[in-house]
Parts: C-alpha cells; sequence; structure tokens
C-alpha cells in the first residue's frame, strides 16, 4: 500500500472520456439526449463495456439491465464495494448527471491499473438503469428493483408513452440479463455525482460531502368543479376549480419559507378536464414535489398541505382530493462511509462542505441494503437537466480523486471495512 497517499487520478483523460461519451445522443444546443434503453443507450452502455474488458474487468448484467463491471481484488470471497451512477439522460440533458459517476469510476480503474496496485477487495463499477424516469417512471428504477423497493414483474411492465415496456426494451437493446436483480452484500457503495444545485459554487468549495438526500413526496392535488358554457354562465354561478388554485399555490409557497432554508416545492405539470378552450373545467390534475430533509418537517408539510387544501377549496364550493404519488422518506447515509470521504478530503488537502443532496439518487435506495455515501461537486449556477450543464474539469478530476482514496479506504485492507485514521 506505500505511496497510494500520493495517487492521482488522470483529470485529462476523464475530461476525454466524458466527452467521447457525450458524442452518443449529442444535441444541438450541446447536450444530450440518451434516453433509457433506447439504441443510444445502448451505445453508451456497450462503450462502457468496452472500456472496462479492456481493463479486464468481468462484466455481468442483471434481469432490469443493471450493468457490473468487477476489478477483482486479492480476495475474490471479500465483500465488494460498490461505486457508479447511471448514464441515460433527459430528454434535453447535459454532458455530466449520471454519466460522471460511471466514468469517475472507470478513471480510478484505469489509475489502479496503471499504479499497478491490487487491492485486497473487488471494486464493483455499476450503471443502474432508467435513472432519470424520463422514459420509464418512476425515476431510479434499476436500482430500486435491486434494493427491493420495486418488484422486477412490475419494473418489467412499466410501458412508455409508446406502449413499449421496460422488459421489451431490455430485450430489444441486449440487456436483459441473466443475472438476478437482487442486492447482494457489499462492504461500501459511494457515488459520485454533480450537485444540480447552487450550494457549492455560491461557496467557492469544491467538494460536497454528502450526509442524506431530502425527503421527497410526489402528489397528485385534483380539485373538482362543475362543467358548463363559459359564455352563459355568470360567474357567481360558476364551480371553477382554477379559482381555488391560486390560494393554494400561494398557501404552499409561505409553507416551504417558513420552513426554510431546505423546505422545497414545485408545480412540475398541470392538467386540465375536459380540456376545452370555451368550458369551465370539471377537473384540474395539479403535480406538487415536497421536499425536506427532516422526516417529523416533511410530515409537518404534509398535514399543513391537506388543511389548507381543504379550506381554500370550500371558500369556493369545490372539493378536492389528494393522492400521495411516491413517498421517499429522508435518507441518513452511512457514518463510516461518509468518514471515508471525509478522510479521503483531509488526504487531499481539498476545501469541502457537509451538506444534504436536494435531489434523488441512485444511492437513495442502495442506502437501504448496503452502507453507502455520496460525493458531489459543483456545476455552473447549479443547472442540471438542462444542455448547458457544465462543470469544470478541475473539480471534476478533484472528485475523483476523493472518490479514489474513499474506496482505497474500504477496499485496501484485509479487515473489515474501517475508514483509514
Amino acid at each position: 500500500m506505500s505511496g497510494i497517499e500520493e495517487l492521482r487520478v488522470n483529470g485529462s483523460r476523464l475530461w476525454d472520456s466524458l466527452m467521447e461519451v457525450a458524442k452518443i445522443g449529442a444535441t444541438p444546443a450541446g447536450g444530450c439526449n440518451r434516453q433509457a434503453l433506447t439504441v443510444l443507450d445502448k451505445a453508451g452502455r456497450d462503450l462502457f463495456c468496452q472500456w472496462c474488458r479492456e481493463l479486464g474487468c468481468t462484466i455481468t448484467v442483471d434481469r432490469m439491465g443493471n450493468i457490473f463491471a468487477r476489478r477483482e481484488g486479492r480476495d475474490p470471497g471479500s465483500l465488494p464495494v460498490l461505486t457508479g451512477s447511471h448514464l441515460d439522460t433527459q430528454l434535453t440533458g447535459g454532458k455530466f448527471d449520471g454519466v460522471y459517476g460511471v466514468l469517475a469510476g472507470v478513471e480510478v480503474l484505469r489509475t489502479l491499473d496503471e499504479a499497478g496496485i491490487s487491492l485486497y477487495a473487488p471494486i464493483e463499477l455499476v450503471v443502474w438503469t432508467n435513472e432519470e424516469g424520463a422514459r420509464f417512471s418512476p425515476a431510479m428504477l434499476g436500482s430500486g428493483v435491486w434494493s427491493g423497493e420495486f418488484a422486477l414483474e412490475q419494473a418489467h411492465a412499466i410501458t412508455d408513452t409508446g406502449g413499449c415496456t421496460v422488459k421489451s426494451e431490455l430485450e430489444s437493446i441486449g440487456y436483459l440479463g441473466a443475472r438476478p436483480a437482487n442486492a447482494r452484500p457489499a462492504r461500501a457503495a459511494f457515488e459520485l455525482h454533480i450537485e444540480q444545485g447552487p450550494i457549492l459554487e455560491a461557496a467557492d468549495i469544491p467538494i460536497g460531502i454528502v450526509t442524506g438526500v431530502q425527503g421527497i413526496r410526489w402528489y397528485d392535488l385534483m380539485i373538482h368543479g362543475e362543467a358548463c358554457h363559459a359564455g352563459p354562465t355568470p360567474m357567481d354561478r360558476r364551480k371553477d376549480p382554477f379559482m381555488a388554485l391560486p390560494p393554494i399555490q400561494t398557501a404552499l409557497y409561505s409553507l416551504t419559507a417558513e420552513h426554510a432554508p431546505w423546505a422545497r416545492v414545485t408545480f412540475g405539470n398541470i392538467r386540465v378536464e375536459p380540456g376545452s378552450r370555451n368550458t369551465v373545467p370539471e377537473r384540474l390534475v395539479l403535480a406538487v414535489d415536497l421536499r425536506h430533509p427532516d422526516p417529523d418537517v416533511l410530515q409537518i408539510m404534509d398535514a399543513a398541505f391537506r388543511k389548507l387544501v381543504d379550506k381554500h377549496a370550500s371558500c369556493y364550493s369545490l372539493e378536492a382530493d389528494i393522492r400521495l404519488e411516491w413517498d421517499s422518506p429522508p435518507v441518513s447515509f452511512d457514518e463510516q462511509c461518509i468518514e471515508a470521504v471525509r478522510e479521503a478530503v483531509r488526504r487531499l488537502d481539498y476545501p469541502a462542505m457537509e451538506m444534504v443532496s436536494g435531489a434523488g439518487h441512485d444511492a437513495v435506495y442502495l442506502s437501504r441494503v448496503v452502507p453507502t455515501a455520496m460525493i458531489f461537486v459543483p456545476c455552473r449556477e447549479g443547472i442540471s437537466h438542462n444542455e448547458v450543464e457544465y462543470a469544470e474539469p478541475a473539480h471534476l478530476e478533484a472528485g475523483c480523486n476523493v472518490l479514489l482514496h474513499s474506496i482505497l479506504a474500504c477496499a485496501g485492507s484485509d479487515r473489515a471495512y474501517h475508514a483509514i485514521p
């Protein structure tokens, strides 16, 4: 293990790898459209597998299309250290979301090979299927099945807007694997990612030590009115669901202000029924996203949301229902894995801050079954899920070095995992 303290990744090679994959699904505006289980996703997967095979890794694919590239350790029976993220993108995605965590893992393996370092424990570099949820909903589907959050048959039956199922598309691109899509024990798991928010850049800090992930609740708010003709029906005789919408939204914005700075509310989609220009709507459906890292505060927000909806709907003689579509509780990452990241940062002498992720990641589901932590680097103006998404090469290199030394702390010893003192 001598000389490991001085080991560093090749930042230029990491950048070149990112730009090579960015060509797959490149958009005219400079981003990427490489949606899950498309021919472009297949091309990205194929290139990843090629690079990993060139490094001597064994490639296996499970029934959800999750790819595991294994670099063997001196003790093949030892529990592996997992790292990775995803290759799929949004329709108008960027060059770094997800793919950075995958290709940083490739760079770690290349660095270890160049240095001739054989670690005690195996490393498994993972590509998780359909993290974005852009084509198949919900998001984080591959890691969700692997961790036991979703049943395999349920996930296989999910369809896109064209009626294609997850299973049929896995078969179509040749990534319906034979390995069971079930969690197996691991020493640790690390996911490296761009922050997708503005906090690190605003603080001029290159590394985020992520201690957990905000709780997320997705709702469909349905406000029921009465359809009637837009012309003959006087305003004071209408049961128009839009009348209750502005005060509900204003009250929800006020609710997040009460629980600042971490509370979040987003209205991501609205559907009107029947959707005719000259008909007062019979119903509107509003997608509401509430977030907070404290489970007690998130529950308080949930109760307040329900109460204010009842109040404002009744003011206009309307009825309203709230349907909980998805509940992802707040996550606290494993303390030993967090300490491995802290020690890597100290060893590398990088400025860093501890923070909570505002976005969901595959690490959320992994943390339920294996010890897990995350590492963040800044992205310009906090912009992500956007073709202008950008991260500085120096920050990407720094994050990859932190990942390298976090993995070394966990995989480099024959003892049960403890962070290097």
